[in-house]
């Protein structure tokens, strides 16, 4: 009988141990639930000033391309993960039931940025209902399949458009030229594939970037119909390279050295350009010095030059790799001269730097500068002589996001994590057309 007592108060003891410890592990799971909560509000709050950073082109300032990739530099997240959050913050400025939704901890950051991907102010009620009762997996599936009904749609559209083709090219009173068009959807399609196809080899896998602004967006394109055109003219039909075709630039010897300010800089035709414009253009490219005489006329003429022999662009290409501005990655370089070879400069590897064709205007037209340290280190300076470094320091962390949002009067209920999912299968087809049928 005594041995029998023992196992049960043996028992006993082991059962409350594991209700002790199963008790511990809930609250832990409750902590973990909590916390977690808390960083989808504090994440709504980095989207919100991110949002206005970028508005108010924050990023700009210090020459990056977009405020994606000055998040991924400054914060040191992925490219892709930083459009994606910029684009988020830019989408959530129209949905403010989501955003609401957010700011409480409801809402994770993944079912924010796929529902934000098809929410509009008129569907924004329908997708919020979507989110709070779905997995993330779910939303994402319905996501999918919205946006190719979405597609279909647009493509009846599109044959409607046709009879409505035209394009119109013409300068106007600035020496601008400016380009009017609409396109049927195969001329269109042929043109953006190819405009596609430029910006990714000008500016990299950020040629897509949804996260960059309008205004940014339209010069990136400006800048690929002009590579476009420029392999038009110098390829033919097989492929095959034809006769060499030039941009003549004139500018005056004086205008390229960096200490004078005399001499001008016109480009074929009349239009006058500043005198660094001509500089950033021959750190790279082929010249021909020519010697005219008081009446502008013609004197004599030397050969066709490269600045940067092969050679010392295979090996600069080697070394570099891509454009050695702080945080950029592109692979489609000018050959940039530290000091330039009109101030005395050699076009040697110790003398040249990769650029993409925006740094190297930054570096030319906008202020920023590059040096190398006698240990050959580069380092590049903002227009106001503040180093811009590769890597950022890191930032310290804020207060503890529990005290930090009760200051800022947000509670967190941990229970509106929990979605209404019952575990049974999604019928898609169901879930996607119910949605649109309750669509104003």
């Amino acid at each position: 009988m005594v041995q029998f007592a023992s196992t049960d108060s043996t028992a006993a003891q082991n059962a409350d141990m594991r209700r002790a410890e199963q008790a511990k592990l809930e609250s832990m799971g409750e902590e973990i639930a909590t916390l977690a909560a808390h960083i989808h509000a504090a994440t709504y709050r980095l989207l919100v000033l991110l949002c206005e950073f970028d508005e108010r082109e924050g990023w700009a300032a210090p020459g990056f391309r977009s405020c994606a990739h000055w998040l991924s530099w400054r914060t040191g997240i992925a490219s892709g993960a930083a459009r994606e959050k910029v684009r988020t913050a830019r989408a959530l400025r129209s949905l403010p039931r989501i955003g609401e939704a957010m700011r409480k901890g409801e809402l994770s950051f993944a079912k924010v940025r796929a529902i934000t991907r098809v929410a509009t102010p008129e569907n924004e009620t329908a997708l919020l209902d979507v989110a709070r009762s779905g997995t993330a997996a779910q939303v994402e599936r319905i996501v999918r399949a919205w946006r190719r009904v979405d597609r279909l749609e647009e493509a009846h559209a599109d044959q409607q458009r046709h009879e409505s083709r035209s394009l119109s090219l013409y300068i106007d009173d600035d020496g601008m030229y400016v380009v009017r068009g609409r396109l049927d959807p195969e001329a269109g399609a042929l043109l953006e594939k190819a405009l596609e196809s430029a910006r990714e080899e000008l500016f990299g896998r950020s040629a897509v970037d949804p996260s960059i602004n309008d205004s940014d967006a339209a010069q990136r394109r400006a800048d690929a119909l002009e590579l476009v055109a420029e392999r038009s003219l110098l390829y033919g039909d097989a492929g095959q390279r034809r006769r060499f075709v030039e941009v003549v630039v004139h500018v005056d010897a004086a205008a390229l050295r960096q200490d004078s300010n005399t001499g001008q800089a016109v480009i074929e035709g009349g239009a006058r350009v500043s005198a660094e414009t001509p500089r950033r253009i021959s750190c790279d490219t082929a010249r021909v010095f020519m010697m005219h005489d008081q009446r502008g006329s013609t004197m004599d003429a030397g050969p066709r030059t490269r600045t940067v022999p092969p050679a010392i662009r295979r090996a600069l290409e080697h070394r570099d790799r891509h454009c050695r501005f702080p945080g950029c990655e592109l692979r489609y370089c000018d050959a940039h001269h530290i000091t330039h070879w009109a101030d005395g400069g050699r076009t040697r590897l110790d003398n040249l730097v990769l650029l993409c064709r925006r740094h190297h205007r930054a570096v030319h037209e906008y202020g920023f500068r590059v040096e190398r340290a006698p240990d050959g280190v580069v380092r590049f300076l903002r227009p106001d002589g503040r180093p811009l470094p590769d890597v950022p320091a890191i930032s310290r962390p804020p207060a503890d996001l529990v005290d930090m949002h009760t200051a800022r009067g947000i509670s967190v209920d941990t229970s509106a994590l929990i979605s209404f999912s019952t575990g049974q299968p999604l019928d898609l087809e169901h879930a996607v057309r119910t949605l649109r049928c309750h669509l104003p």
